[in-house]
């Protein structure tokens, strides 16, 4: 009734205006789909993840001392050095295997994990998986990201080897985050 008494006094054409502005308010501020050019690509959006998770790795392998690089939390678990070069390992080893590429000439990335341990060692070999990760990524078409390959023993597109990929880095960056924080340092990006 209420309602009805409020139409009369502003008049129909009154009320359509207003049902109108305010039906026009609400889409304004209805979420709208994105548009496909405004939709970054599989290429772009890895960029994006894996930049960000290599610049903290290199970071905060930069800002661990040097006598920290042997520590471990408990004796079986991977010092230091090692979740460092674990990953440096599969920077290589997923487009080597997975993909086909190898590492460049004179990499052994699979002795990696067992012969260094020295932070001036280290350091610069992380530094150096990430820019052959970014050589790989750069050097993929869009047909090469997306043709199959195995993975773990599944057929899959590569471009799911580079997210693998990410994931495993982004893993191990938890892991050496904590890592830091157990040696009193703080990540260089949170301070």
């Amino acid at each position: 009734m209420q309602h009805t008494a409020y139409r009369s006094q502003i008049g129909t054409a009154g009320f359509t205006f207003f049902a109108t502005l305010s039906v026009l308010a609400f889409s304004a501020l209805a979420p709208t789909p994105a548009h496909a050019q405004d939709t970054p690509d599989f290429r772009a959006e890895f960029q994006g993840q894996f930049e960000a998770s290599a610049r903290k790795l290199v970071a905060l392998s930069e800002a661990m001392p040097a006598e920290s690089y042997s520590w471990s939390p408990m004796e079986g678990v991977m010092s230091v050095s090692r979740v460092y070069m674990h990953i440096a390992r599969y920077n290589y080893m997923y487009p080597d295997l997975n993909l086909g590429i190898e590492a460049p000439k004179g990499v052994d990335y699979r002795s990696f994990e067992e012969g260094m341990s020295g932070k001036d060692k280290v350091v610069p070999i992380l530094a150096a998986s990430m820019d052959h990760v970014r050589a790989v990524v750069d050097g993929m078409s869009d047909d090469d990201l997306a043709a199959p390959v195995e993975l773990y023993g599944r057929q899959v597109a590569s471009w799911a080897v580079l997210l693998q990929l990410v994931t495993h880095m982004n893993e191990h960056l938890g892991q050496s985050i904590a890592y830091a924080r157990m040696n009193r340092i703080v990540p260089p990006w949170s301070r």
